[in-house]
């Protein structure tokens, strides 16, 4: 859960960098990772964050067994 809510909010920080500073936005390189995603309308945010929470649950629920599994190699 700690990895969607950090992506999240790092995807809310990113949409405010990208309304601050326009000539420095990167919604151009997310439309290829969210699906769904549009610049500038709700839809396309709530999309966008719906996608990023999901996508941290997805690594973390791949990654994390695959963590444990190997450090338990190691360590024996």
């Amino acid at each position: 859960m700690s990895l969607g809510l950090f992506l999240a909010i790092t995807y809310v920080l990113c949409v405010g960098f990208d309304l601050l500073f326009p000539e420095h936005a990167m919604y151009r390189a997310w439309a290829p990772l969210l699906p769904g995603f549009e610049w500038l309308s709700w839809q396309g945010f709530l999309i966008g964050l719906a996608e990023s929470f999901a996508y941290g649950w997805y690594v973390a629920l791949v990654f994390a067994p695959l963590f444990n599994v190997f450090a338990r190699r190691w360590t024996r």
